[in-house]
């Protein structure tokens, strides 16, 4: 059982013992109103031992369960960009022994102040949140706020470390954001943050080491970059991570396969034909090589792979390339041709430019070869994005077909 106020559990389970500060949206928790009511009932969860969910459901964000003795599981929900949000189940230990590594590897603690821009129906954000009150850091709970007042919300709390996607610094690193010369950690995932904003992100706060990691709801982490990492280059297995690379092409691309403490337990609700187990190992459908030094170099997910002009085609290669070239979120959506199996849509955030279009397939043909150039480039405003902030593919498919 967890305790309450003052008291510490097991390394295995979950630690809160109420002296750690919440702030949500620049409010004392026990001042916020009812934007705050999630995090209490997580709080209630966490204190009393009770298994939660976090459920995408705005209605009921994170609802308490049956006590961890009956069910040692929590409950949380992929993002569902590319189809309806799967509910995962796992272990408290799963994510400890991560929370470990994070004290251990980066020195955060109670002296630490942590900033989430996400809700909690968000994975990354829920566990940026626990991690937090585990380790006994200050948490900075951003989500009420536009994403330009979020950037300075953490310049006047002097937060320490960040937990946030791509998308999300994008947008909060507009107009006239502060400089933040507190911040020494970011943990970027949830996709692949772009130089441009990786340098803004650098000028920003110019000593926070910036770690991206590559991972997914079902995993937690499996790789982290940092600034030694190859171009390209998701980074290096993190510790406990045992990774494998299975049936590889004459390339060495091939499926991902992964052993480590930090896997889930399965699904509680919905499934996927890519996510499979054997033995201990799991694969949820990435394709990928590893260089010698066993850095890992990401393809994309296996169902998202499609045939243009006989041609494998990654879309998340061609947005690699969208992303650079524009400075934009963008997105390759794949539409069937009857000719060429399929031809790639771009659809880039923001209003229309005129001149884009040729930059962005000289870019692309240029850098993956003349079948990976965009048939149409699009523009999107507002560009649907999903609560965790990444791409809703589904909308973005719709949107193309009807379009294109």
């Amino acid at each position: 059982m967890l305790g309450g106020k003052g008291d510490r559990v097991t390394s295995d389970r979950f630690t809160y013992d109420g002296r750690a500060g919440i702030t949500v949206g620049g409010v004392a928790l026990d001042q916020a109103g009812l934007g705050a009511d999630p995090v209490r009932v997580l709080l209630q969860a966490l204190t009393t031992g009770h298994s939660f969910r976090a459920s995408t459901d705005p209605a009921t964000p994170i609802t308490v369960l049956a006590p961890f003795a009956d069910s040692p599981d929590f409950q949380c929900q992929s993002s569902g960009s590319s189809g309806r949000a799967k509910t995962i189940r796992r272990t408290q230990a799963s994510w400890v022994r991560s929370f470990e590594q994070t004290a251990q590897r980066f020195g955060i603690g109670p002296a630490d102040i942590v900033a989430v821009p996400g809700t909690l129906t968000h994975s990354l954000a829920l566990y940026g949140l626990v991690e937090a009150l585990h380790l006994g850091a200050r948490a900075e709970l951003l989500f009420p706020l536009r994403p330009d007042r979020q950037w300075r919300r953490m310049h006047e709390a002097g937060v320490s470390v960040l937990y946030a996607t791509p998308t999300q610094l994008r947008l909060m690193l507009v107009g006239d954001a502060p400089a933040l010369p507190a911040l020494r950690h970011v943990f970027c995932g949830g996709g692949k943050l772009d130089p441009e904003c990786r340098a803004d992100l650098a000028r920003h706060a110019p000593d926070a080491q910036i770690l991206e990691f590559y991972g997914a709801t079902e995993t937690s982490f499996i790789t982290m970059a940092d600034a030694d990492t190859p171009e390209g280059s998701v980074g290096r297995p993190y510790p406990g991570v045992e990774m494998q690379i299975r049936d590889a092409d004459a390339g060495g691309v091939g499926e991902i396969w992964l052993r480590s403490p930090y896997l889930f337990s399965g699904y509680a609700t919905g499934s996927s034909a890519d996510t499979r187990w054997d033995d201990r190992f799991l694969s949820i459908g990435e394709m990928g090589y590893l260089d010698a030094q066993g850095n890992l170099f990401l393809k994309g997910r296996k169902n998202r792979m499609v045939t243009v002009a006989d041609h494998n085609v990654f879309p998340e290669d061609i947005e690699a390339v969208l992303i650079a070239t524009s400075g934009r979120l963008s997105a390759a959506i794949p539409v069937p041709d009857a000719q060429r199996g399929h031809a790639i849509v771009a659809v880039i955030a923001g209003a229309a430019d005129d001149a884009l279009p040729a930059r962005l397939r000289q870019a692309c043909s240029r850098a993956l070869g003349p079948h990976a150039a965009p048939r149409r480039v699009l523009f999107a405003d507002p560009f649907p994005l999903l609560p965790a902030g990444k791409p809703d593919l589904v909308a973005l498919r719709e949107f193309a077909l009807g379009v294109a």
